[in-house]
C-alpha cells in the first residue's frame, strides 16, 4: 500500500511541475516577451488567441494614433469586404455592442489604414510612444514625384509608408498625399539596401506594390468589434477603385532627354494652342466623368504624355479612347450642352464608330472607340470622300491612372508598346507631316461602307 501512494504522489509530482512549467512558457511568451509585447486576453467571441491578438494591435495602435491627434481611415481590403456585406447594419447601429469579434478577428497578417500627409506633423514623440507601447516600427521613405518638373528632378524624400509589428500582427500606415489634379497618391514601397526585409512578409501587402491613385474619400465613422475606426462610406466603391488604381508617373528624365534633341516650340501659336488643349481635356474628362464613361490618352495626346509629358504642339486636337462596351448614346448630347458642337460622326456602334467634336477656334476633340478581339484591339477610321474603311490594331491593354496637364486620367499601362504599335520603332523622332490613312504603323484597308449606309455611317457637321 506504501508502494502504491509513493508512486501516485511522484505521479501527482511530475502533473504539477509539467503544468508549472507549461504557465511559465505561456507567461513569458504573451507577457514578457519584448518581441510580442504586452498582454493579450482573448476576445469574446474570437476564435483563438492569434484572433485575439489582431484584434488587441489594432486596438493599441487606434489608441496611439488617436493620442497624438492624427486621423487615419480603414483601407483593408479584408476587412473592408467583410464590413460591406454588414454595412447597413453597421451603419444604423453605429455604438452597438459586438456579440463577437467578427472583423479584426479575420485571419491576416497585416491591417491597412491610410493616413493623409498634410493631416499630421512628423513628430519624434510619436514613435517614442510607439516604442514604449512595444512596437517596432520601420520607415520607407522615396522620393517625391511631385516636384519633379521639366527644370528640376528633385532629390527630396518623403515617408510613403510606415510598418508598426506587435506580437504576431503588424499595421500597414499608406502615407497619401494630395496631387494637382485634385487627387490622392501613394507611392511605392521599395525597401532601401540596409532594411530588414524579414521584418515583414512585405509580399503579402496589398499596397505598395505599385504606386496608386484614387479618388478623395467621404469617411464615415464607425463601431466594429467595439472599436471606433474611420472608414470610406461606400466601401464597396473603394474596393472597386483599389482594384483599378495603379498610376504611372510622366518619364520627366527620358522628356528632358528629348528637348535635348529637339528643343521645344515656345512661339506664341504653340503656348496659346497648349492652353486651349488643356482647356479642352479638362473639360471633356468632367463631361464623360459625369456621364461615368472610361477614357483614356490615346494616339498623339498619348504620344505626347509619353515621350515630352506634354501637348504636341503641332498635333492640332485632342484624342481619346472608348472602349465601344462603355458606350453611352448620352455622350454626344452631353458635348453638345457642354459647347463642344458636333463636327463628324463616323461608323456605327456595331463597328468603327469615331465622333469628332469642335473646341475652342480650329481645337477639336476626337473619339475613337475601341473593339476587342480574341488576342487584340483596334479603332476604325472612316474617309468621308469614298466610304473606304480603316482598322488600326494594338496587342491587349489595361488602364493605368496618370497624372497630365493638372488632371488624374487614364493611359494605357503598357504604354511603349501602344505608342510604339501606333507610330513605329521611331516614335520619339517627331513627325510634323502625318496622313492618318497611310502614316500609323498599324493600319490597314477594312474594307468600304456599302453606299446605303452613307447617310448614317458619313455624317459631317
Amino acid at each position: 500500500m506504501q508502494k502504491i501512494n509513493r508512486n501516485v504522489v511522484l505521479a501527482l509530482l511530475s502533473l504539477t511541475s509539467l503544468v508549472f512549467l507549461l504557465f511559465q512558457l505561456c507567461y513569458y511568451k504573451f507577457y514578457l516577451s519584448q518581441k510580442n509585447g504586452a498582454a493579450f486576453s482573448k476576445v469574446k467571441g474570437s476564435q483563438s488567441g492569434q484572433d485575439s491578438t489582431r484584434w488587441h494591435v489594432v486596438r493599441k495602435f487606434l489608441g496611439l494614433i488617436s493620442s497624438h491627434n492624427i486621423p487615419v481611415y480603414l483601407i483593408d481590403p479584408l476587412i473592408l469586404g467583410l464590413v460591406d456585406k454588414d454595412i447597413e447594419q453597421i451603419r444604423s447601429s453605429p455604438d452597438d455592442p459586438s456579440p463577437e469579434c467578427k472583423y479584426f478577428c479575420a485571419p491576416r497578417d497585416f491591417t491597412t489604414f491610410a493616413l493623409l500627409d498634410k493631416a499630421w506633423k512628423h513628430e519624434v514623440g510619436f514613435f517614442r510612444t510607439a516604442e514604449k507601447m512595444g512596437f517596432q516600427w520601420l520607415k520607407i521613405i522615396n522620393k517625391d514625384p511631385r516636384l519633379d518638373g521639366m527644370d528640376d528632378l528633385s532629390g527630396v524624400e518623403i515617408p510613403l509608408h510606415y510598418i508598426f509589428k506587435l506580437a504576431s500582427h503588424a499595421i500597414h500606415l499608406v502615407v497619401f498625399y494630395e496631387r494637382s489634379g485634385n487627387f490622392l497618391w501613394h507611392g511605392p514601397l521599395r525597401l532601401k539596401q540596409r532594411m530588414d526585409k524579414k521584418f515583414v512578409p512585405f509580399r503579402k501587402l496589398h499596397f505598395g506594390r505599385y504606386p496608386g491613385a484614387y479618388e478623395k474619400p467621404e469617411l464615415l465613422l464607425v463601431s466594429i468589434d467595439d472599436l471606433k475606426v474611420q472608414i470610406p462610406k461606400n466601401p464597396s466603391s473603394f474596393l472597386e477603385e483599389m482594384s483599378h488604381s495603379r498610376f504611372l508617373e510622366c518619364r520627366y528624365r527620358e522628356a528632358r532627354a528629348f528637348f535635348q534633341l529637339y528643343p521645344d516650340d515656345a512661339s506664341l501659336d504653340a503656348v496659346e494652342f497648349r492652353k486651349k488643349a488643356k482647356s479642352l481635356l479638362h473639360l471633356a474628362a468632367l463631361t464623360l466623368n459625369n456621364l461615368g464613361v472610361k477614357f483614356w490618352l490615346s494616339s498623339g495626346t498619348c504620344l505626347g504624355w509619353y515621350r515630352q509629358c506634354n501637348v504636341i504642339p503641332h498635333s492640332k486636337d485632342v484624342d481619346l479612347g472608348i472602349f465601344i462596351r462603355d458606350y453611352k448614346a448620352d455622350i454626344i448630347p452631353a458635348f453638345q450642352k457642354a459647347g463642344l458642337p458636333l463636327k463628324h460622326k463616323f461608323g456605327k456602334v456595331e463597328d468603327s464608330l469615331e465622333l469628332s467634336f469642335q473646341g475652342e477656334d480650329d481645337v477639336k476633340l476626337d473619339i475613337f472607340f475601341f473593339y476587342e478581339e480574341d488576342d487584340h484591339i483596334w479603332n476604325g477610321g472612316t474617309q468621308a470622300k469614298s466610304g473606304k474603311k480603316f482598322k488600326y490594331l494594338f496587342p491587349k491593354f489595361t488602364l493605368c491612372w496618370t497624372e497630365f496637364v493638372e488632371l488624374k486620367v487614364h493611359v494605357p499601362c503598357e504604354t511603349l508598346q501602344y505608342v510604339e504599335a501606333n507610330y513605329g520603332p521611331e516614335w520619339k523622332v517627331p513627325v510634323k507631316t502625318w496622313d492618318w490613312k497611310s502614316s500609323p504603323f498599324n493600319v490597314q484597308d477594312n474594307g468600304v461602307w456599302p453606299i446605303d449606309e452613307w447617310d448614317n455611317v458619313i455624317q459631317i457637321y
